[in-house]
C-alpha cells in the first residue's frame, strides 16, 4: 500500500471470496446511483472489476475459528489500525462493513465517533450464535442491511435501523439452472453421475476439510466406480489442492478447476461442501448437498458454547429443519461422508421423491430471496446520508 493517504467517497471492506461478490453487486448499485463516486479499502478481484481500488486484498481477512485467527491476529489487527488512520486522515462519505463482523464492527465504531455513516451489509448471524454482538452492532452501525427475510424486525425490535434488501446471489442464478450448458462448459459427459466437492475457500477450511472430502471421494469411487468428481479451487489455493488430489492418487477421478463453483454447482447431482456461503448458493443452484465442517478442537468447543441453534447449514437454519444431512467435527468422517452423499443418489423411488420436494423448497427460497438488491440497499443508504 502506498504511504501517501488517499481520500475515497465510499470505503468497503470484505473478506473472502463470499464477501468479494457480495460487495460488487453493491458497488455495481452505488455506481449507478453515484456515478462520480471512488470506492477502496479492501477487496477482491470482483469489486476491483467494478473500479475499486484495493488497499489490501479480502484474502488476508479469510480467517476462521479462534486459535486460526490468533495465528494471523497480529497482521490483521496492524491492517485495520492502518486502514482506520488512513480513513481518519481523510474521512470518506459511507463506510460499508460486507460482512467480516470480528474486523468491520471495531472499524466501524471508530468511524462513525468520528462522524463517518456506517453501514453494515450482511447482519451478523446474533440469531444464531453469539448474541451479545447485537449490542455493539446499535453502538457502532448506522443502517444494517439484512440478506434474510426474518433478520430486520430482530435488528428494529433491538433499536438498530435495518432493511431487508435479499439476496444478492438469488438474483445472480437463475431459478432454473442449465444443467446441460454447465456440463458441456465443463467437458463432462451429459449422462454421467457428477458429485461436487467444495471444502471452502479459506486456507484453514481446505487443510481441515479436503483430506477428508478426498478420502471420501475415494469411497465412493469404490462403490461406484463411474461417479465424476469436481472440485473448484480458489485460485491462491489451486496448486496446492492438486498437490493433495496427486499425493491421494485421485488425479484420474477427481477433476480440480479453477474457480467455477457457479457452474461446478449448476453441473452436479449432489454436492459435497463446507458449511457457508456456498450452501446458500448450493441451495440456490436446488441441489441435494452433505454439509460439513472440521475446525481445530479448541475453536470447536468454544464455537459449541456460543451456538443457539442445532444447525449451522444456512439451507437448514433458513427451513428451521433438517434439510440436508449435516456432519460436523468428530462426525466428519470419510466414510459418514461418502455414505451421506451416495443416500442422494441411490436409484430408487423414495430418493427421487426426496430429492424431488428438497428441489420444491430450495426453488421456494430462491423467490423469497430474489429481491433487487443494489437497489434496495442503495434507498437505504440514501436515507442513511440524508
Amino acid at each position: 500500500m502506498s504511504a501517501t493517504t488517499a481520500s475515497c467517497d465510499v470505503a468497503l471492506v470484505a473478506g473472502e471470496a463470499s464477501g468479494d461478490l457480495l460487495a460488487a453487486r453493491l458497488l455495481a448499485g452505488l455506481k449507478r446511483r453515484w456515478p462520480t463516486w471512488r470506492a477502496a479499502g479492501i477487496g477482491g478481484p470482483r469489486m476491483q472489476a467494478q473500479g475499486f481500488e484495493a488497499w489490501w486484498p479480502s484474502d488476508k481477512l479469510a480467517v476462521r475459528g479462534y486459535v486460526e485467527v490468533l495465528r494471523h491476529y497480529r497482521e490483521i489487527v496492524a491492517i485495520r489500525r492502518q486502514l482506520r488512520d488512513r480513513l481518519l486522515a481523510a474521512p470518506p462519505r459511507l463506510f460499508v462493513g460486507v460482512d467480516a463482523p470480528d474486523f468491520n464492527l471495531d472499524l466501524e465504531g471508530d468511524l462513525r465517533a468520528a462522524g463517518v455513516k456506517t453501514v453494515h451489509f450482511v447482519a451478523p448471524a446474533v440469531w444464531a450464535w453469539r448474541p451479545e454482538r447485537i449490542e455493539k452492532i446499535r453502538r457502532h452501525v448506522d443502517h444494517v442491511l439484512c440478506i434474510f427475510p426474518f433478520e430486520a424486525a430482530l435488528f428494529h425490535a433491538h433499536g438498530v435501523a435495518a432493511t431487508y434488501v435479499g439476496h444478492p446471489l438469488a438474483s445472480l442464478i437463475p431459478l432454473v439452472p442449465d444443467r446441460a450448458a454447465a456440463r458441456q462448459a465443463l467437458r463432462l459427459p451429459p449422462e454421467s453421475e457428477v458429485v461436487a466437492l467444495l471444502p471452502g475457500s479459506r486456507r484453514a477450511e481446505v487443510a481441515h476439510l479436503l483430506p477428508r472430502f478426498l478420502q471420501a471421494a475415494r469411497l465412493m469411487s469404490r462403490r461406484r466406480p463411474e461417479l465424476r468428481f469436481v472440485l473448484p479451487a480458489v485460485p491462491a489455493l489451486q496448486p496446492r489442492i492438486v498437490q493433495e488430489v496427486v499425493e491421494a492418487d485421485l488425479q484420474s477421478k477427481v477433476q480440480v478447476i479453477q474457480g467455477e463453483s457457479h457452474t461446478v454447482l449448476a453441473a452436479c447431482d449432489v454436492t459435497l461442501i463446507a458449511s457457508g456461503t456456498a450452501t446458500l448458493e448450493a441451495a440456490l443452484f436446488k441441489r441435494p448437498m452433505v454439509i460439513a465442517y472440521h475446525m481445530n478442537w479448541f475453536s470447536w468447543k468454544l464455537h459449541q458454547r456460543k451456538r443457539l441453534q442445532p444447525w449451522v447449514g444456512l439451507p437448514n437454519i433458513l427451513a428451521q429443519e433438517f434439510l440436508v444431512p449435516e456432519l460436523l467435527q468428530e462426525a466428519a468422517t470419510p466414510e459418514a461422508l461418502a455414505d451421506a452423499t451416495l443416500a442422494w443418489l441411490a436409484d430408487d423411488a423414495s430418493t427421487r421423491d426426496r430429492v424431488r420436494r428438497l428441489q420444491d423448497r430450495f426453488a421456494a427460497l430462491h423467490q423469497t430471496l430474489a429481491l433487487d438488491t443494489p437497489r434496495l440497499a442503495t434507498d437505504a443508504i440514501a436515507k442513511v446520508l440524508a
